[in-house]
């Protein structure tokens, strides 16, 4: 085989590694039977919440995936994939499921979320948690409430000695 050809196939092996080891979320579906423009409607989701979806060969794949010390995402890794790579461990999980509900040719096969291989049906339970934002509303939310209360009691207490 020509050295320039062994290379280019190591730079996609190191390019893949590196996406798998900085994404707080990896997850590997299978498209086998979507049609282009299904593609483009899902890469469009994708790209809406900044994560990255991406084709490449299973061999060099799976190849990264042992670099990267997923070595259980190798098991995933046959027949048409893609991976999605995303900085939030949720937004990938959520999208890519709930496209797979209106799409049955979209099959979600595995991941790694935070460092760690993870099953699909993990990969489905993190699919209905809110982003990030959610998440930090939601505890924002819990914290003001009892302060709210607090507030709203003093004032009350302050209202009533105004009265007397």
């Amino acid at each position: 085989m020509n050295q320039s050809i062994i290379d280019a196939k190591k730079a996609v092996v190191t390019e893949i590694a590196d996406k798998m080891k900085a994404s707080q979320s990896t997850v590997v579906v299978e498209y086998r039977g979507l049609t282009v423009a299904e593609m483009t409607q899902l890469r469009r989701a994708l790209r809406e919440e900044n994560i990255e979806f991406k084709i490449y060969k299973n061999s060099l794949t799976q190849r990264a995936a042992v670099e990267a010390g997923f070595d259980g995402l190798t098991e995933s890794l046959t027949g048409p994939n893609a991976v999605a790579f995303g900085d939030d461990a949720v937004a990938p999980s959520r999208i890519l499921a709930k496209f797979a509900k209106t799409h049955e040719h979209l099959v979600i096969k595995g991941g790694a979320v935070e460092g760690k291989v993870v099953s699909v049906d993990t990969i489905k339970e993190l699919s209905v948690l809110p982003n990030r934002e959610g998440m930090l509303s939601m505890l924002l939310s819990c914290l003001q409430s009892p302060v709210r209360q607090f507030a709203c009691a003093v004032k009350a207490v302050a209202d009533s000695r105004e009265e007397n």
